[in-house]
């Protein structure tokens, strides 16, 4: 059934009917599609567009069918539906009769499509953004691992000078720290909600879009209908830092390509991201490099296609727009997949650290360390370079490193040149020389570990010296990424759809008097504010931060379900809201808790209570079960070590 029939005579053809249905597409999209009309449905029953009896039938019907798509998404294929609007449609027709037809009113598949799509980016950008975090975790872990491994640094695929494959991985850790960069605020300008937008105009009736983007979960409402039904800025964000990133990945992917060859053999893949060769058994290729660098065209394409379909297209939706989803979800597909892949390239990572070592001492890598000696003996780089170069190509006559030349021999081109010289051509010398910030040096290497770059760990140790320092800090590293890789793994941003579970489960421990009881209500308005574990693809459990004031915001309604106790997710849950208060630069995190032993082991320290303002002790009533002597006031200062 078509949703637009009445002004036809005759009906589609089926060749038409197969090249304009975007079904066998946008189907992933129907549980942000049903999400989004139980939250219409609220709002035109808040306008009288339909009665109290109406709202709870068409939400229970709504719900039912989420619950169906949730457990067997692929049943929407065997539909002959144009899209996933006209499927979610003529299913709650079939549940509810006429009262399914009445849930259009005031909306336009413009602007359904539209909160659809960014319903969809916002819970995709989550997932990719924590694959992000624990692949820079990977590199994180592989630099610690080689952070004294000797490499042959390359320009123009020539050897240049040594610098410690540790120092290599930071590179990446760099690259991919740019990423989460874009992506963070790529994710912030979609959040924002254009549902209410129509098809072009507006809706006729007076809804209050900024109460219904925060029941879906966006920040605030789009401000322009015309713009927000028929923007794609947001697909085209996505594609091009998925694009940046696939273009690192790839650059990752050649480096170790080049240093797993035969004729470099710097590393050697693990078994569980090799091939082999159906002809040469000796053959062992490293093809998921190899498809990591091939698949970063295919985002790239996406990418273009998405500019080119974009580039002319008259104000406001034009059919073209719906070739925005499968470039997209391609893309997004890919890039989080090759990601995955990297990491087990990384963690799989065998490194030859005697054949690295004897590359680094070939190519006269050297050479730059005798024009500084000479330069420290008042002649000027310009001359020091000229010399170098003759005294390199005397070395390479004679088929010798230039540390193995005689002091006479080196003498022959400046007589400046004396004893204390060969303590400047040794790799380690060569190494050690590269103090400066963000150099090779061993000691950089250390302190960029100990960081853990800034935005991963912005912390600082202070009091213990020298390296009992940064065994401290390397420990604190450790432990965070530890703590983002566990939140990556099980902890996401809530969802409209997560109300009732989060409900269900703060008000179990709330009747056990653990917390404070929340109302459906109180958590559909809050959802923005909420994270939720999952165990298995089901909520496992949830906690929630609620911002008072700039740089103050308070952890609440922390629980987890009784089957999953003890494997983490509290933790995870909170050291996400820790992580989050970080990215949104605030400052001072409280809680009021009946157990501060397992808080003090996440890094917040007791406060006294009554320092704390008196709006937040009105927010936060003691529970009626519990002797209000028992609940002890913490924080935890972002940035701060633990």
């Amino acid at each position: 059934m078509a949703l637009w029939g009445g002004r036809f005579k005759e009906k589609a053809s089926l060749q038409f009917k197969k090249f304009n249905d975007s079904l066998p597409v946008d189907y992933r999209m129907a549980v942000q599609d049903i999400v989004g009309s139980i939250a219409w449905a609220q709002a035109i029953h808040e306008v009288g567009v339909i009665n109290d009896d109406e709202l709870t039938r068409l939400t229970a019907a709504l719900e039912e069918l989420k619950a169906s798509v949730e457990e067997n998404p692929k049943q929407i294929l065997a539909s002959d539906a144009e899209d996933i609007h006209s499927w979610v449609e003529i299913q709650l027709i079939e549940k509810t009769g006429d009262l399914g037809k009445k849930l259009h009113t005031g909306r336009s598949r413009n602007d359904q499509v539209a909160t659809d799509l960014k319903l969809w980016c916002k819970e995709t950008g989550g997932d990719l953004l924590f694959a992000l975090v624990n692949l820079q975790q990977s590199m994180m872990n592989l630099a610690e691992r080689e952070k004294d491994t000797v490499l042959p640094g390359y320009t123009h695929l020539q050897r240049a000078q040594p610098v410690t494959f540790g120092h290599w991985c930071l590179a990446y850790v760099e690259m991919f720290n740019r990423d989460i960069g874009r992506l963070k605020d790529a994710l912030y300008r979609l959040d924002v909600s254009p549902l209410g937008s129509g098809a072009l105009a507006g809706t006729a009736y007076p809804i209050d879009r900024n109460a219904l983007a925060n029941r879906l979960g966006f920040r605030t409402a789009t401000m322009n209908s015309l713009d927000a039904v028929s923007d794609r800025d947001h697909v085209i964000e996505l594609l091009a830092s998925a694009s940046i990133s696939m273009m690192h990945l790839s650059r990752f992917a050649e480096d170790l390509i080049f240093y797993n060859s035969g004729e470099a053999g710097f590393v050697e893949m693990s078994d569980l991201v090799s091939s082999g060769s159906s002809l040469m058994p000796q053959k062992k290729n490293p093809d998921a490099c190899e498809l990591i660098r091939g698949k970063a065209g295919r985002v790239f394409g996406s990418l273009t296609g998405m500019l080119t379909t974009m580039k002319a297209l008259a104000l406001a939706y034009n059919k073209d727009m719906q070739e925005d989803k499968e470039g997209l979800f391609d893309a997004m597909d890919t890039w989080q997949e090759c990601m995955e892949m990297a990491v087990l390239v990384a963690d799989g990572l065998k490194v030859n650290r005697s054949r690295t070592l004897a590359a680094a001492q070939q190519g006269y890598a050297n050479a730059t360390e005798l024009a500084d000696y000479l330069v420290g003996k008042d002649i000027p780089f310009r001359e020091a370079h000229h010399i170098v170069g003759e005294v390199v190509l005397a070395a390479i006559d004679k088929g010798v490193p230039l540390e193995d030349l005689t002091i006479t021999q080196l003498q022959e081109y400046s007589e400046k040149i004396e004893q204390d010289v060969y303590q400047h051509l040794s790799i380690e010398s060569t190494l050690d020389k590269r103090e400066a910030l963000g150099g090779t040096s061993r000691s950089q290497v250390e302190k960029a570990l100990a960081t853990g770059n800034e935005e991963i760990l912005n912390e600082q140790v202070v009091g213990a010296p020298g390296k009992q320092r940064t065994e401290v800090a390397l420990k604190q590293v450790k432990q965070r990424l530890n703590a983002q890789k566990a939140a990556a793994m099980s902890v996401r941003r809530a969802r409209m759809s997560d109300v009732d579970k989060i409900y269900q489960q703060v008000n179990f421990w709330a009747d056990k008097g653990e917390i404070l009881p929340r109302s459906r209500d109180n958590i559909i308005h809050d959802i923005q504010n909420f994270v939720v574990a999952e165990l298995d693809g089901n909520v496992v459990g949830c906690a929630s931060l609620y911002i008072y004031q700039t740089g103050l915001a308070e952890i609440r309604s922390v629980v987890v379900a009784e089957s999953a106790q003890k494997q983490g997710q509290g933790e995870a849950l909170v050291q996400y809201l820790l992580e989050f208060a970080h990215q949104m630069e605030l400052e001072q995190i409280i809680v009021l808790t009946y157990i501060p032993q397992y808080f003090s082991q996440l890094g917040f320290t007791t406060i006294d209570k009554s320092t704390l303002a008196d709006n937040i002790i009105e927010d936060s009533e003691p529970s009626p079960h519990k002797d209000p002597a028992d609940e002890v006031a913490m924080q935890y200062i972002v940035g701060q070590s633990k």
